[in-house]
Protein backbone atom coordinates (compact mmCIF):
# COMPACT_ATOMS: atom_id res chain seq x y z
CA UNK A 1 0.00 0.00 0.00
CA UNK A 2 1.19 3.67 -0.83
CA UNK A 3 2.28 5.28 2.16
CA UNK A 4 0.63 8.53 2.38
CA UNK A 5 -2.74 6.33 1.83
CA UNK A 6 -1.83 4.13 4.78
CA UNK A 7 -0.96 7.13 6.66
CA UNK A 8 -3.79 8.80 6.20
CA UNK A 9 -6.22 6.48 6.90
CA UNK A 10 -4.31 5.18 9.83
CA UNK A 11 -4.49 9.04 10.98
CA UNK A 12 -8.62 8.90 10.25
CA UNK A 13 -9.17 5.63 12.14
CA UNK A 14 -6.91 6.80 15.31
CA UNK A 15 -8.44 10.49 14.88
CA UNK A 16 -12.59 8.58 15.33
CA UNK A 17 -11.38 6.45 17.87
CA UNK A 18 -10.46 9.92 19.54
CA UNK A 19 -13.45 11.39 19.00
CA UNK A 20 -16.28 9.02 19.84
CA UNK A 21 -14.44 7.13 22.29
CA UNK A 22 -11.84 9.33 23.92
CA UNK A 23 -11.26 7.99 27.10
CA UNK A 24 -10.78 5.10 25.54
CA UNK A 25 -8.15 6.41 23.17
CA UNK A 26 -6.13 7.99 25.75
CA UNK A 27 -5.91 4.61 27.61
CA UNK A 28 -4.33 2.98 24.74
CA UNK A 29 -1.57 5.60 24.74
CA UNK A 30 -1.31 4.73 28.35
CA UNK A 31 -2.78 7.97 29.65
CA UNK A 32 -4.18 7.82 33.17
CA UNK A 33 -8.05 9.29 32.77
CA UNK A 34 -8.72 8.82 35.98
CA UNK A 35 -5.81 10.94 37.83
CA UNK A 36 -6.47 13.39 34.82
CA UNK A 37 -10.12 13.58 33.79
CA UNK A 38 -9.27 16.41 30.61
CA UNK A 39 -7.88 14.20 28.93
CA UNK A 40 -10.68 13.47 27.38
CA UNK A 41 -11.07 16.43 25.89
CA UNK A 42 -7.50 16.64 24.48
CA UNK A 43 -8.01 13.31 22.93
CA UNK A 44 -10.85 14.64 21.19
CA UNK A 45 -8.37 17.66 20.17
CA UNK A 46 -6.19 15.11 18.93
CA UNK A 47 -9.01 13.31 16.82
CA UNK A 48 -10.20 15.91 14.98
CA UNK A 49 -7.03 16.98 13.58
CA UNK A 50 -6.15 13.37 12.84
CA UNK A 51 -9.24 13.34 11.12
CA UNK A 52 -8.86 16.38 9.18
CA UNK A 53 -5.28 16.06 7.89
CA UNK A 54 -5.89 12.49 7.16
CA UNK A 55 -8.98 13.21 4.86
CA UNK A 56 -7.70 16.46 3.17
CA UNK A 57 -4.11 14.33 2.67
CA UNK A 58 -6.44 11.51 0.98
CA UNK A 59 -8.63 14.37 -1.16
CA UNK A 60 -5.27 16.36 -1.79
CA UNK A 61 -3.18 16.03 -5.59
CA UNK A 62 -0.18 17.42 -6.36
CA UNK A 63 1.70 20.28 -4.61
CA UNK A 64 -1.24 20.52 -2.32
CA UNK A 65 -0.56 16.71 -0.91
CA UNK A 66 2.84 17.28 -0.48
CA UNK A 67 2.56 19.88 1.40
CA UNK A 68 0.03 18.37 3.66
CA UNK A 69 2.52 15.14 3.84
CA UNK A 70 4.93 18.48 5.17
CA UNK A 71 2.25 19.79 7.31
CA UNK A 72 1.70 16.11 8.58
CA UNK A 73 5.73 15.07 9.10
CA UNK A 74 5.68 18.60 11.23
CA UNK A 75 2.43 17.56 13.67
CA UNK A 76 3.87 14.47 14.05
CA UNK A 77 7.77 15.46 14.86
CA UNK A 78 6.03 17.87 17.39
CA UNK A 79 4.36 14.82 18.83
CA UNK A 80 7.31 12.61 19.26
CA UNK A 81 9.16 15.85 21.10
CA UNK A 82 6.03 16.36 23.30
CA UNK A 83 6.08 12.54 24.35
CA UNK A 84 10.24 12.92 24.94
CA UNK A 85 9.22 16.40 26.90
CA UNK A 86 6.68 14.43 28.96
CA UNK A 87 9.26 11.49 29.65
CA UNK A 88 11.74 14.50 31.00
CA UNK A 89 9.53 16.51 33.14
CA UNK A 90 8.09 13.02 34.75
CA UNK A 91 4.58 14.54 33.75
CA UNK A 92 4.41 11.02 31.78
CA UNK A 93 6.15 7.86 32.74
CA UNK A 94 8.66 5.92 30.65
CA UNK A 95 6.25 3.76 29.21
CA UNK A 96 3.90 5.82 28.17
CA UNK A 97 6.29 8.42 26.61
CA UNK A 98 7.74 5.53 24.63
CA UNK A 99 4.06 4.96 23.48
CA UNK A 100 3.92 7.89 22.36
CA UNK A 101 7.06 8.18 21.09
CA UNK A 102 6.55 5.20 18.94
CA UNK A 103 3.54 5.50 16.71
CA UNK A 104 4.62 9.81 16.38
CA UNK A 105 8.39 8.52 14.99
CA UNK A 106 6.73 5.81 12.53
CA UNK A 107 4.31 8.45 11.13
CA UNK A 108 7.16 10.96 10.55
CA UNK A 109 8.86 7.92 8.52
CA UNK A 110 5.90 7.12 6.36
CA UNK A 111 5.50 10.56 5.65
CA UNK A 112 9.05 10.76 4.50
CA UNK A 113 8.47 7.83 2.84
CA UNK A 114 5.31 9.06 1.30
CA UNK A 115 7.01 11.66 0.21
CA UNK A 116 9.35 9.79 -2.09
CA UNK A 117 6.55 7.49 -3.50
CA UNK A 118 5.26 7.88 -6.70
CA UNK A 119 1.80 8.34 -6.73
Amino acid sequence: MNPVIGLSLGRIAIGLLALVQPALAARLFGLDVAKNPQTPYLARLFGSREVAIGTATLLARGTTRRNLILAGIGVDLADAATGVLGVQDKSVPTRTGAMLVAPAVGAVLAGFAGLRSKG
